[in-house]
């Protein structure tokens, strides 16, 4: 059994690897979820009811306590499996990505715990803000940062005083994007989940299989959450949330990527890829989220409201006040997410990078502008 894995091709070794990640976490979350399930009705752990909600029934939202562990399972078994077969390619590609890596297990460890404290006693946004810092300045010192815009808004090399602080910008805003637009069922994990494969599959195509097993690792685990998220039932105890805990890990592993593939040079044998705008390659699959915080920031302060506390007013609660159900909402916004990542990593190979991110920001923004639009006529149709 042992020579079979060890006469593999080097090809066919690495897709054995990401298939058994996948289907590993896939697993290992479909057992510990229910586990969850079962203490947080035991204990009474359950998502408060406000008007801010939609849902009406007791859900726990614990379901990213299941993240982490289930993430470091799956790496380190692989790992194990490496080892007793002799191949210890993946313990050499661990090695040379180390510091990388270290990095994100102690970012995402930092913010995982303030995600179970949020989720069970409540974080002030202020001590969460902090900590996102904190694993931005981590990810400088892991050599993970955005110096090079590559011609974006008509800059390349950026300057250290420069890209030290647009560094740690980007990881926050990228963790809040993430973390703020969990607000139907299967919608951040929907996102999420289209991103993690996008980021696989291209890891795994440019041979960065660190970085390929994060995302097909995580991919796994957010799997099984979805399913309970979207199809389980809450009158029969089966339906959880994702929470904080969930949403501030899954928003910090795709920094660590995003910000890896920003970093990789593609090499020309790869035809494709290599004539795709770094930047584009590496953010458009964040983009859906990263707008709609932008957005509803602005909208905020516009209304003279506090840009950091919760309201009714992302994409998905203008599309719910169009009629939509939970569902049609949640695969409407995975269908655009999905749409904008075709047409712009193929628009960016011919495209000023500047021009292309302008247009689709306008085409966001003419969206909004008609469900807006469409919201007030709908009421003045009601009150007639």
């Amino acid at each position: 059994m042992l020579d079979f894995f060890t006469t593999m091709s080097d090809t066919v070794f690495w897709r054995f690897v990401m298939a058994f990640a996948l289907v590993m976490s896939i697993v290992a979350a479909g057992v510990l979820i229910p586990q969850i399930l079962l203490i947080a009705f035991r204990k009474k752990l359950f998502d408060e009811i406000d008007e801010r909600k939609i849902h009406h029934s007791t859900v726990p939202r614990l379901g990213g306590l299941a993240f982490e562990p289930v993430i470091l399972f799956t790496i380190f078994i692989l790992l194990v499996f490496d080892v007793h077969t002799g191949r210890l390619q993946l313990m050499e590609e661990l090695g040379e990505n180390i510091l990388s890596l270290s990095i994100c297990v102690c970012s995402v460890i930092l913010l995982y715990l303030v995600g179970i404290a949020d989720d069970l006693i409540g974080v002030k946004y202020s001590a969460k803000f902090v900590v996102q810092v904190i694993c931005g300045l981590l990810f400088l010192f892991g050599g993970l940062y955005i110096s090079d815009l590559h011609g974006l808004f008509f800059l390349n090399r950026l300057p250290q005083f420069l890209f030290w602080p647009l560094t740690i910008f980007l990881v926050v805003f990228i963790i809040n994007a993430m973390n703020l637009i969990d607000g139907i069922d299967g919608l951040a994990s929907g996102l999420s989940g289209v991103a993690l494969a996008f980021y696989g599959f291209i890891f795994l195509e440019i041979e960065e299989y660190t970085f390929a097993l994060v995302a097909f690792a995580t991919l796994g685990t957010v799997i099984p959450f979805f399913i309970y998220n979207v199809f389980g039932k809450a009158e029969k105890q089966k339906k959880i949330f994702m929470g904080d805990t969930g949403s501030l890990t899954i928003g910090l592993i795709l920094c660590f990527l995003s910000f890896r593939l920003a970093n990789v040079e593609i090499a020309p044998t790869h035809t494709v890829l290599s004539k795709v705008h770094p930047m584009f390659l590496a953010f458009t699959p964040l983009m859906v989220p990263c707008m709609d915080v932008i957005r509803v920031f602005i909208f905020r302060l516009k209304c003279k409201r506090n840009p950091f506390m919760p309201d009714k007013s992302h994409i998905h609660h203008k599309l719910l006040s169009l009629g939509m159900t939970q569902h049609v909402a949640m695969i409407s916004i995975l269908f655009f997410s999905a749409f904008i990542i075709v047409v712009s990593l193929n628009l960016s190979k011919q495209m000023d990078p500047t021009l292309l991110f302008m247009g689709i920001v306008l085409f966001y923004s003419a969206i909004n502008i008609w469900t807006h639009y469409k919201i007030e006529k709908n009421k003045l149709k009601n009150k007639e």
